[in-house]
């Protein structure tokens, strides 16, 4: 920055390097206008003190303390590697620090890396990872007054409160406290600035200031306009601000009343607003966008909240800022998500401005930032800000120094700092105690050190972490699996609190001995807790799709497939079923597809597991049509069905065939009635009774002698058909009564259910099947939404995916037949709605690839496959742990007339192992490859050797020279031509 002697202002404002001041030029006379705009604003806000405003206005151009700030960053030995960040959308900075610890998003949903903030020695810093949420982490905050409490946010709808451990620890298996769920995700969390266990909370567009100590909301601040998209607590924890997509700011006391004390519009553009306090309760920071779509700062007054004292525009850029305000400096970082650069100011509300201190262009593009505590810092070496860069791959720590001559403590560079013992508690904060913070001196030979742990998530007994670290697999497990926590080891709301002891996988795997030590400490974990969802390419989907009926009923999937085709329902007229060949992937033709004519509209539909050509569709005349597909597919409109099958006397929720016998198909129907029918004979042989009102779902059980009903009456039942028309057990189902489905699962020893609770919350219900009446044996909530979770369970694994039509998750459980029941694992989350999501068969995953689950995905105009595989790194071997002997479904274990007569079956497995590859339990053991330091690998070599290669190596880099290079060979044209 150039510098005047004679006119020192020049220095203040920067004039020629940095983005112009809202509304100002850089000609002298528009300045002296500028200067008198100033003196005129003081009088008005100040009419009984006129004489001390042109004071004021001259201290303008002081000559600020930070004007030789530089920014320094490291060299990359400094850095913090080997890291994966997230880039996740969310209104959070992705990091956050303490005086101790850095937090940061990881790759995968849920996590986070946790890593010490300052390095042991000269050993490499180890990033672990704590499994926090079931779904994206969207703000995290460490408390001020505890280095080692940690809240994190997430869109799962939930807050939750972790006690973090000394380095060399195990992490925690669950959090300390639990606040939610929310209405909907939580986008903001700030822990208050005086209070030990206050904190706020941003959902929707709600506000709530939350007890943590008693797990309630103290209070819920008035509904905003829109989305809330920031919250900060003022420096003395009185006042509360917000910014929302209302285009308002707002500033609340949140002890006086619920509703807003000031509001003003902030930003004409709705995008990203976020708002910061300076060191002082009357002044702040917001940043956002101005109708142009130009990033602005603005500094505002809350005494004149009618306008901005001053503004800031920087640029056009579609990157929300990062504000990052320092309130004892006055410095203010403004950092761009997706960007490679830092812009400093100095906010000095006094004079007003928003003074320009120095640029910072990174290395890499940021994904997050935050800064470290000022008792953190070094201050010996006058390091006044500490900014954690968040990139890809590192976190980068940028120092920013005043250039000092003598080393000594500079007070005028470090004024006392707000400690680490709270003022208050909430219950006194809340009577309306404005009690603050001891301050305490930086200076290393006066500086105190008292230590302050929460009461909110006190410290357990905890033992040295026997896991190796995070960059060492056991065995073949993927590196990823060093994780210390993972997400599969979260309690949930409705989950029971008391972890069962150590469990394998319910598929018969074994666990080594360092794993077993891992679980007894941390709980059980799934293995396919890092699971990863994706879409498979393009060139697999069928795209073109028109007319897609999405108003099937809630009891029906909404669509069916089996190894060969896809059979969809339009809404045009006459219930048509369109059936597509999955082994024709690619654009359907513009012109009308061959259908299936029904004649009326259809209810559901199901493919025939034992023939692949035969589809039953059922209709809202109550009446079942079988159609038969013509081997090469559909060529032609069909409008007569190979049997029709007639009986009930109400539509027909939907149809369920029998997964051992063949010709056996199962309905239920309005008129509370579930109907088996021999398909071969084509008439009704058994009925069921015993329900009260609508039957939301059936299923048989794995071995055909039991089917099981969840009904609208609040009941869960299951019968045994060949035995009795009436139930043979019958239990309390789902509280709610918006819908239901049932599934059997852990071979069939239990029933799991999806619906809702009394508040319209989705849950999952877990029944074992030889005592209903005893209720579900462990209960899992899982967030709010209008439609029914739909549940595909697959056996071999014990898997149980989950998502509702319309809905942009799927949810990810491995079931187990002991506490703690649900293991979460990582779930799949797709840009836009599905309108529907069905498992495909065992044989249709690719193995070598560890692809454990094939599912279709139905979309408004289009069909794709989604793949779910486990990351593994030996993979030219066979995963003989994750694919076990699979059920061969396709063939019947017996005829309709032996099951009727009272046969059972048992069905033949398949191996699904390629030729070829050998099982990973009988791969030999790889012994770890031990690298030679470089230090005696140089010492074996002279330096002339040094050189010479240094040289060829620089030789070959570069190439030859004489090359040709491509323009010469290329042909001119004629003199002539060129006219």
């Amino acid at each position: 920055m150039r510098v005047w002697p004679d006119r020192p202002e020049r220095a203040a404002i920067g004039l020629g390097e940095w983005p112009r001041a809202a509304g100002g030029g850089w000609g002298r006379r528009r300045r002296e206008s500028r200067l008198r705009a100033v003196h005129l604003r003081a009088d008005a806000r100040v009419p009984e003190a006129a004489p001390a405003a042109v004071p004021a206005a001259m201290n303008r151009f002081k000559v600020s303390k930070f004007r030789h700030t530089e920014a320094r960053q490291p060299r990359r030995e400094a850095w913090i590697g080997d890291i994966r960040a997230g880039t996740a959308p969310s209104c959070g900075n992705h990091i956050k620090a303490s005086c101790s610890l850095i937090a940061f998003n990881s790759d995968h949903p849920g996590v986070l890396g946790i890593v010490p903030l300052e390095s042991q020695g000269e050993d490499k810093r180890q990033v672990t990872h704590l499994g926090c949420h079931s779904d994206l982490v969207t703000d995290l905050d460490f408390s001020p007054f505890d280095d080692f409490l940690l809240a994190t946010a997430s869109a799962d709808r939930t807050v939750k409160l972790w006690r973090l451990p000394l380095s060399g620890q195990a992490l925690p298996s669950g959090p300390g406290l639990l606040l939610g769920p929310e209405d909907a995700q939580v986008e903001v969390l700030q822990f208050h600035p005086t209070a030990d266990g206050v904190l706020l909370s941003a959902a929707g567009r709600a506000v709530k200031v939350w007890d943590a100590t008693k797990q309630q909301p103290l209070t819920e601040l008035a509904t905003h306009g829109d989305l809330v998209q920031g919250a900060a607590w003022s420096r003395d924890g009185a006042l509360l601000g917000t910014t929302c997509k209302d285009k308002q700011l707002r500033i609340f006391d949140p002890r006086a009343k619920p509703e807003a004390a000031q509001s003003t519009p902030a930003h004409e553009n709705s995008r990203d607003g976020r708002l910061v306090w300076t060191g002082t309760q009357e002044y702040l920071v917001s940043t956002g966008f101005n109708q142009m779509r130009e990033r602005e700062v603005k500094l505002w007054d809350t005494r004149l909240f009618s306008a901005a004292l001053t503004s800031l525009t920087l640029d056009t850029s579609p990157r929300s800022l990062v504000p990052l305000l320092d309130p004892d400096s006055g410095l203010l970082v403004l950092a761009g998500k997706g960007e490679n650069q830092l812009y400093c100011y100095e906010a000095a509300p006094q004079q007003p401005a928003l003074s320009p201190v120095t640029q910072c262009l990174l290395e890499s593009v940021l994904r997050g930032a935050a800064l470290v505590p000022r008792r953190a810092l070094a201050v010996m070496g006058c390091e006044v800000l500490r900014v954690l860069q968040l990139s890809d791959t590192a976190i980068v720590p940028i120092s920013y120094h005043v250039p000092r001559k003598t080393v000594e403590f500079h007070e005028d560079l470090f004024p006392d700092t707000a400690g680490c013992v709270p003022a208050s508690d909430p219950h006194a904060w809340w009577a309306g105690s404005d009690q603050q913070v001891q301050r305490v001196s930086l200076h290393p030979a006066r500086r105190a050190h008292p230590s302050f742990t929460s009461c909110l998530a006190p410290p357990a007994e905890l033992t040295p972490a026997t896991a190796q670290p995070a960059g060492t697999p056991v065995g073949d497990a993927d590196p990823s699996e060093g994780f210390s926590s993972t997400p599969s080891s979260l309690t949930s709301p409705s989950t029971p609190s008391s972890l069962g002891p150590s469990l394998t996988s319910t598929s018969g795997i074994g666990t080594s001995p360092s794993q077993r030590s891992l679980q007894s400490l941390l709980g059980p974990s799934s293995k396919f807790r890092h699971a990863q969802g994706s879409v498979l390419h393009r060139d697999s989907h069928i795209t073109n799709l028109k007319g897609l009926n999405l108003t099937t009923p809630g009891e029906s999937d909404g669509f069916c497939a089996n190894q060969l085709r896809v059979a969809v329902p339009l809404l045009s007229s006459g219930g048509q079923v369109a059936v597509l060949e999955l082994r024709k992937p690619g654009r359907l033709p513009d012109t009308a597809l061959p259908t299936l004519q029904n004649g009326v509209a259809v209810t559901d539909l199901a493919w025939d597991p034992f023939d692949p050509h035969r589809l039953a569709v059922a209709g809202e005349d109550a009446r079942i049509r079988l159609w038969r597909v013509p081997p090469d597919g559909l060529q032609e409109v069909l409008t007569m069905p190979e049997a029709v099958l007639t009986g009930h006397t109400e539509k027909i929720y939907s149809l369920r065939f029998h997964p051992l016998a063949a010709d056996v198909l199962a309905s239920s129907s309005y008129d509370l009635t579930v109907r088996i029918w021999d398909l071969k004979v084509g008439a009704e042989q058994l009925r069921l009774q015993g329900h009260r009102d609508q039957i939301f779902g059936l299923a048989w059980s794995p071995d055909g002698q039991q089917l099981a009903t969840v009904c609208k009456d609040g009941r869960l039942r299951i019968y045994e058909p060949r035995g009795s028309p009436e139930p043979l057990q019958e239990g309390p189902g789902p509280e709610g009564a918006r819908g239901a489905r049932v599934v059997w699962v852990c071979d069939g020893h239990y029933l799991l259910v999806s619906g809702f609770d009394s508040r319209s919350e989705r849950q999952l219900l877990l029944y074992s099947a030889k005592a209903l009446a005893g209720g579900p044996s462990a209960v899992l909530g899982l967030d709010v939404a209008p439609s029914t979770l739909l549940p595909s369970y697959d056996p071999d694994t014990g898997l149980v995916l989950l998502t509702g039509k319309g809905d942009t998750r799927v949810f990810l459980y491995e079931l187990l037949p002991e506490a703690p029941f649900f293991l979460e694992c990582n779930s799949f989350t797709s840009p836009d709605p599905h309108k529907g999501f069905i498992l495909l068969p065992k044989t249709e995953c690719d193995v070598r690839e560890v692809e454990f689950a094939r599912c279709l995905r139905l979309r408004q105009t289009s069909l794709e496959p989604v793949a779910f595989r486990l990351p593994r790194v030996r993979k030219e071997f066979f995963q003989d742990d994750v694919f076990p002997d699979t059920t061969v479904s396709w063939e019947p274990a017996l005829s309709a007339e032996a099951w009727l007569g009272g046969a059972n079956g048992t069905p033949r497995l398949l191996s699904l192992q390629p030729p070829g590859m050998t099982p990973v339990s009988q791969a030999p053991r790889e012994a770890p490859a031990r690298r030679a330091p470089s230090s005696v690998y140089l010492e074996e070599k002279s330096d002339q050797q040094k050189k010479e290669e240094l040289l060829s190596a620089m030789v070959a880099k570069l190439g030859n020279r004489e090359d040709p290079l491509p323009q010469d060979s290329f042909e001119g044209v004629d003199e002539d031509e060129w006219d």
